[in-house]
């Protein structure tokens, strides 16, 4: 199995996991007399199969990540944690971009007025050339997906 088929199951499962919790709250508790329309007891059994199922994933998952050279420095699961950073980076400086690219409307002159103390584009540069970088790794990391044994 590669690992994106891995990250996809990992996925699926997840969303699963998710859906039959809400479909035990819905059928943990009926009115009397009546019965529920799912079985509570073979949803439980579903859900620590699907829980097993994801702690698996995720151990092989993680074992593939840091077992995979990225480049000649760093391993894969080391990209995924500079690729996080990189992306942080990206939506904290465009952030202070936008902030500072904000204006106010002033009705009278005795209002207080706001200027930028930071240099708007110089820091607009710095976010695109984070998500630049953001979108090189993640290329990478994407194409590594489809090509890395998932370790056992």
């Amino acid at each position: 199995m590669k690992l994106a088929e891995a990250l996809l199951e990992r996925a699926d499962a997840q969303k699963r996991y998710a859906q039959t919790v809400e479909r035990i709250k819905r059928v943990a508790k009926v009115q009397s007399g009546d019965a529920p329309a799912e079985s509570p007891d073979a949803l439980m059994r579903e859900l620590e199969g699907l829980a097993n199922r994801i702690t698996e994933l995720v151990q092989r998952i993680n074992r593939t990540n840091c077992n995979t050279a990225f480049d000649a420095n760093l391993t894969l699961a080391d990209a995924l944690a500079l690729r996080d950073t990189l992306m942080q980076k990206r939506t904290a400086f465009a952030g202070f971009a936008e902030t500072a690219t904000t204006t106010q409307d002033r009705y009278s002159r005795s209002e207080i007025k706001f200027e930028a103390v930071i240099n708007v584009a110089e820091t607009q540069k710095r976010a695109d050339a984070f998500a630049k970088q953001y979108r090189e790794c993640d290329a990478k990391v994407q194409a590594m997906n489809w090509t890395t044994e998932l370790t056992a």
